[in-house]
C-alpha cells in the first residue's frame, strides 16, 4: 500500500487520544525508515540516476531488504511499543499502533515477487503472496476505507 494511505490510516485510527500527528508518523514509518531512508540517500547523493515507478530488486541495495525486515515484522512493532507503554506513556504508544496496523494491510496486499512482508521476522521467515495494492479493486477500497474512516472520525468529534 503507498505511504500516504498507511499514514492517513493510522490517524483516523489512532490518532485521536492526543498524538495525531505521530499516528500520521507511526503509519508511515515501516516504509520512511526503509523506501525513504533509501530514496533520500539517491536525491542527494545520485540526483541524476533517481527514476520514478517500480525500481529492480537487483538494483536496490541490501541494506534495504534488512530494513524492510525490521521494519515490517509486527513482533518487532509490538516488542518496542511494549516498551514505549511501559517505560514512556500510555498514549504515546497508543499512537504507535499505526505501525503495526501498517504491517497488517501490507500482508494480503504485497506480492510474492516485490517485497512480500515478513510479519513474524526475526522468529519466522514466513511471507504471503498477497493481491496487489496496485490492483483497482484493492485500491478504490482503501480509498473509499480512508474516506468513510474520516468522515466518521468527524461526525464522532463535533458531537
Amino acid at each position: 500500500m503507498d505511504t500516504l494511505s498507511h499514514a492517513l490510516w493510522g490517524r483516523g485510527l489512532f490518532g485521536y487520544k492526543g498524538r495525531p500527528y505521530w499516528s500520521l508518523f507511526f503509519g508511515a514509518l515501516p516504509d520512511l525508515f526503509s523506501f525513504g531512508i533509501y530514496f533520500l540517500f539517491s536525491l542527494i547523493f545520485h540526483p541524476t540516476t533517481m527514476q520514478s515507478g517500480r525500481p529492480n530488486l537487483e538494483d536496490l541495495p541490501n541494506y534495504i531488504f534488512s530494513l524492510y525486515d525490521l521494519t515490517h515484522s509486527i513482533l518487532i512493532a509490538f516488542f518496542i511499543i511494549y516498551l514505549v507503554f511501559t517505560f514512556v506513556s500510555k498514549n504515546f504508544a497508543f499512537a504507535m499502533l499505526a505501525w503495526p496496523f501498517h504491517i497488517l494491510l501490507d500482508f494480503p496486499f504485497h506480492t510474492a515477487e516485490f517485497f512480500p512482508t515478513p510479519i513474524l521476522w526475526p522468529i519466522i521467515d514466513v511471507k504471503f503472496n498477497g493481491i496487489s495494492w496496485g490492483n483497482s479493486y484493492v485500491w478504490f477500497s482503501n480509498i473509499a476505507g480512508i474516506i468513510i474512516l474520516f468522515i466518521y472520525r468527524y461526525k464522532t468529534h463535533r458531537q
